[in-house]
C-alpha cells in the first residue's frame, strides 16, 4: 500500500480525528493539521503528529497556537488563508475534508487546482456545488474517494463495474433517534434528545440532520454528483441496525451492499487506501450477532426536511445551495435552544420558498447561501 502524506482539515472534529487514529495505524504521514477554534486539541495533535503546518480558521485561536507551539518548528496560520494553505501544501498527496458545512468548498477547491486525491468528508460541497467540484477535479487530475460511511459503500460496491450496468443505489439511512414517531411526538423534541443517535458518535451538526433526515436529503444530493446519477437512480430506506452502509442494483437486478460494523474508521481508511485494502483499526463485524437486519421506507410527511432535499434535488441549480444555507441556520438555531425540532423543516421551506434561482456558477453558489441564510435568519424571528 502507498503510504500518504496527509492534510486533515477539521482534524479536532469527530472524522478528523477518527482520521488520525488510522493515519497511526497504517503509517500514514501528516502534513497538516486545521481546526476552527479547538486549539487545546490541535496543540495535542501538531506535537503528536509533527506536521509541517497547522492552521485555526479563527484567527484569534491561531495567535494563541502559535504562542503555544513557538517552541516547534511548526508553521502556523489562522483565517480562511491558512485553512486554504492547509489544502494546497504541495508536500501532501491527499486532503481530508472534515470541516463542517458550506465552509469546506473553498479548500475542497484549492485541493482538487493541486491535483490531489480528496477524502471527501464533507458533503455540503458536493450538495451545494457537485456538478463545478467533479468537472473541476476532471480537469485537474484530482481524485475524489467518499469518505461518508453511505458513499464509502456505493463506491466499494462500484469497483470493477461499469457504471452503465448500474440500475440504481440503494441508499441506507440509520432513521435517528426518532424513527416512527409522529409529527405530534416530535413537537417538545430537545437538542439533548435530539443528540442521541442511536448507532454513530458524530459532531452535533450531523447528529442533528441525521433526526431530521435531512443529512440523508444532503447524502442524496451527494450521491447524485459522485456517481452521475439522477434522483429518480437513488432508493433511501431506512435500516436501523447500522449494517448495510449502502448497496447497488445492476441491470440484471442483481444487489451487491457493503456491510461492516458502524466504524467511521472504516470508510477514512479506505480513501486513504484505494485501491488496496489493508488491515486498520476498525471494529469487526460478527455476523452471529448483529440479529435482523430490517429495511422501511421513510416518512416524509414526519420528516419533512428530506422531503424537501427531495424537492431541491429535482430543482437542481442552485436550490440545494439554498436548502443546505437555511438548514445549516436552522440547526445551529435550534442547538441554541431557539426554535423547535419541526421548525427546522418551517425554515428550511420559507428559503426554497422565497429564495431566487440562478443558473449555476461558483458565484452563484455563494450567493444563494448568503441569500438563504438571510431568509433562514427572518424565519427564525
Amino acid at each position: 500500500m502507498m503510504t500518504r502524506t496527509l492534510s486533515v482539515l477539521g482534524s479536532t472534529g469527530s472524522i478528523g480525528t477518527q482520521t488520525l487514529e488510522v493515519a497511526a495505524s497504517c503509517g500514514h504521514r501528516v502534513a497538516a493539521l486545521t481546526a476552527h477554534h479547538n486549539i487545546d486539541l490541535l496543540e495535542q495533535q501538531a506535537r503528536a503528529f509533527h506536521p509541517i503546518l497547522a492552521a485555526a480558521a479563527d484567527p484569534t485561536a491561531a495567535a494563541a497556537l502559535a504562542s503555544r507551539l513557538s517552541d516547534t518548528d511548526i508553521q502556523v496560520l489562522g483565517g480562511e488563508a491558512g485553512v486554504l494553505a492547509a489544502a494546497a501544501l504541495p508536500q501532501a498527496d491527499t486532503v481530508v475534508t472534515a470541516v463542517v458545512g458550506i465552509a469546506g468548498l473553498a479548500p475542497t477547491l484549492a485541493a482538487i487546482d493541486g491535483g490531489k486525491r480528496i477524502a471527501l468528508a464533507n458533503k455540503e460541497t458536493m450538495v451545494c456545488a457537485g456538478p463545478l467540484v467533479t468537472a473541476r477535479a476532471t480537469e485537474k487530475g484530482a481524485e475524489i474517494v467518499p469518505v461518508d460511511s453511505e458513499h464509502s459503500a456505493i463506491f466499494q460496491c462500484l469497483q470493477g463495474s461499469c457504471r452503465l450496468e448500474l440500475k440504481r443505489i440503494l441508499l441506507t439511512a440509520s432513521g435517528g433517534p426518532f424513527f416512527g414517531k409522529t409529527r405530534a411526538e416530535l413537537e417538545g423534541v430537545t437538542p439533548a434528545d435530539a443528540l442521541k443517535h442511536p448507532n454513530w458518535s458524530m459532531g452535533a451538526k450531523v447528529t442533528i440532520d441525521s433526526a431530521t433526515l435531512m443529512n440523508k436529503g444532503l447524502e442524496l444530493l451527494e450521491a447524485m454528483s459522485l456517481f452521475a446519477v439522477p434522483p429518480e437512480k437513488i432508493t433511501i430506506l431506512v435500516h436501523r441496525e447500522s449494517i448495510v452502509h449502502s448497496a447497488v442494483e445492476y441491470c440484471d437486478n442483481s444487489v451487491i451492499a457493503q456491510l461492516g460494523a458502524p466504524d467511521m474508521r472504516l470508510p477514512i481508511q479506505y480513501a486513504l487506501s484505494w485501491p488496496d485494502r489493508v488491515p486498520g483499526p476498525a471494529d469487526p463485524l460478527d455476523l452471529f450477532t448483529a440479529g435482523h437486519l430490517t429495511f422501511a421506507q421513510p416518512d416524509l410527511e414526519t420528516f419533512r426536511c428530506l422531503a424537501l432535499a427531495i424537492r431541491a434535488a429535482k430543482e437542481g441549480g442552485t436550490a440545494p445551495a439554498i436548502l443546505n444555507g437555511a438548514n445549516e441556520v436552522a440547526v445551529a438555531r435550534f442547538l441554541a435552544g431557539e426554535i423547535g425540532f419541526l421548525d427546522i423543516a418551517r425554515v428550511v421551506e420559507h428559503a426554497l420558498d422565497t429564495v431566487p434561482r440562478a443558473p449555476l456558477t461558483l458565484e452563484a453558489v455563494y450567493a444563494a447561501d448568503r441569500a438563504a441564510r438571510a431568509a433562514a435568519e427572518e424565519a427564525c424571528r
